[in-house]
């Protein structure tokens, strides 16, 4: 039997190995199965969206852009799409994140349907962006998106116990907050953890925080807080203006659990903060920013964070008017105040500006006559003879400076024969008698002798002859009856 048996105890031991290297095989597949299995549940998940809503202008589009890392930022119309890449650098994986930027005109909130459905929204963040160069209009903004939002999700139609295990979740959320920068448990947000370590005591809800929870988280950004500057050098803005803004604001984040945040694409602020809290939210990425509130144009305040008391710190600083007053009477929009270079002028019609030239002068007085601006030394009967005792001839009823007409200046060619005029009187100005000469049949001699005495050529006298010559021509005024004979044959 000794013989059998050594021979039967290689064959038994052979199907033990066997029997081992099976159960190391399947070993090995079980291994790699739950590996593969692990790896495809660790994965990013895919079909995360982002609901982007604002007004026309207030950087939406800019903003995503920046996000996104491409330097384009054309925009759309109706419902815009783009994306942003997701990577998730502990487990090398990479997604997509899907961005749904709706138009400012509320004609177009129609389009939500197609982006959003009831099986979709638990896997949305709805963003509310807010133009800070603008900030009269961001109460008014914020709620009207706000009421966009909530109507869509209505008519979505989600089942009562599918809507509030969503709700359930966003308070659960905001409860469980805790500060990075501060690990003690009784810190205000963070949960109590009491003697049985697996249950948990939350602080109750403020009254007025989660008062219209959509059941998804909700981010407010203010866009455009570089122009913080501008508005307090040109609209007179001061700290208590950007305290109320801000006041408000968080008041309304506490409404919808929301977070707040002021970006700055043209100074690059807070930009890589935003994109960190987003996927924070969405893909629960660690996040271990504190919240900040101390520079009035790079506030950040994480959901969960602040409270009623907290906001109250604000109104210390406010003092013209009262926290509680309506948003509207305090932040006014200020009057526009262009520069006059920058003003638009339109020119007016020609043909308009010619007919109230025309009225305009149809106004005014006529142009007096001839008659009436002859020269006073003129008689009524038109004759240059100043009046006298009859039969007396004077020196200007003969001298040719009498004779000479006063140019109208109403007349073409007034101004050349004025001239001439002007010329030959003050020649014969200077070369003729005294006034007390006998007559006008002396004055060739005393120009003769004038001109004698004074060295000039005797010349004269034919100037003097034309000049009469040409006087009776142009002045037919003058009659040559009261040319006296002799100097008619004298000339």
């Amino acid at each position: 039997m000794a013989p059998v048996l050594e021979k039967q105890l290689p064959g038994a031991a052979g199907a033990a190995d066997n029997n081992n290297e099976e159960e190391e095989g399947l070993d090995l597949w079980t291994s790699i199965l739950s590996e593969v299995s692990t790896r495809s549940s660790s994965k990013l998940p895919s079909g995360k969206n982002i609901l982007v809503f604002g007004e026309d202008g207030s950087g939406k589009t800019t903003l995503l852009s920046k996000l996104q890392g491409s330097e384009h930022n054309k925009k759309g119309r109706g419902l815009e799409y783009q994306y942003l890449n997701v990577h998730d650098e502990d487990r090398d994986d990479l997604t997509r994140c899907n961005v749904w930027i709706l138009d400012g005109d509320l004609y177009h909130k129609g389009l939500l349907k197609f982006a959003i459905s009831a099986q979709s929204l638990p896997d949305c963040l709805a963003v509310f962006v807010a133009d800070m160069s603008r900030p009269w209009t961001i109460m008014e903004s914020l709620e009207k998106w706000a009421s966009v939002l909530r109507d869509h999700v209505d008519k979505l139609k989600i089942p009562p116990e599918d809507m509030r295990e969503m709700e359930l979740k966003m308070v659960k959320a905001f409860q469980e907050y805790t500060e990075p920068e501060d690990a003690m448990p009784a810190s205000p947000q963070r949960r109590a953890m009491t003697a049985g370590e697996d249950e948990a005591v939350v602080l109750p809800l403020g009254d007025n925080t989660l008062t219209h929870n959509l059941g998804i988280p909700v981010l407010i950004v203010c866009t455009k807080c570089d122009s913080v500057s501008v508005l307090e050098k040109e609209h007179d803005f001061r700290e208590e203006h950007f305290d109320f803004i801000q006041s408000h604001v968080r008041r309304f984040c506490l409404q919808y659990g929301a977070g707040l945040i002021y970006t700055s694409v043209k100074e690059e602020k807070n930009l890589d903060l935003l994109y960190k809290y987003i996927v924070h939210k969405l893909y629960d990425f660690q996040f271990s920013s504190p919240a900040l509130v101390v520079e009035k144009d790079a506030v950040f305040i994480p959901s969960g964070w602040d409270n009623e008391k907290k906001i109250s710190i604000l109104h210390e600083n406010i003092t013209t008017v009262r926290p509680e007053d309506p948003f509207e009477d305090f932040i006014t929009k200020p009057p526009i105040r262009k520069l006059v270079h920058d003003k638009e002028i339109n020119a007016e019609d020609e043909q308009v500006f010619l007919m109230k030239q025309q009225s305009l002068l149809a106004k005014q007085p006529a142009t007096p006559t001839r008659g009436a601006t002859e020269s006073p030394g003129r008689t009524a009967s038109g004759s240059p003879r100043p009046a006298g005792r009859a039969g007396q001839p004077t020196l200007t009823s003969g001298s040719p400076m009498a004779a000479v007409k006063k140019p109208d200046a109403n007349m073409k060619g007034a101004a050349n024969e004025g001239v001439l005029a002007n010329f030959f009187n003050s020649l014969l100005s200077k070369k003729t008698g005294s006034p007390g000469s006998p007559g006008s049949g002396a004055v060739g001699a005393g120009v003769q002798g004038s001109a004698k005495k004074t060295g000039q050529k005797p010349g004269l006298t034919d100037v003097q002859a034309e000049l009469d010559r040409m006087t009776r021509k142009q002045d037919p005024m003058v009659s040559a009856n009261n040319i006296p004979p002799q100097t008619e044959n004298e000339a």
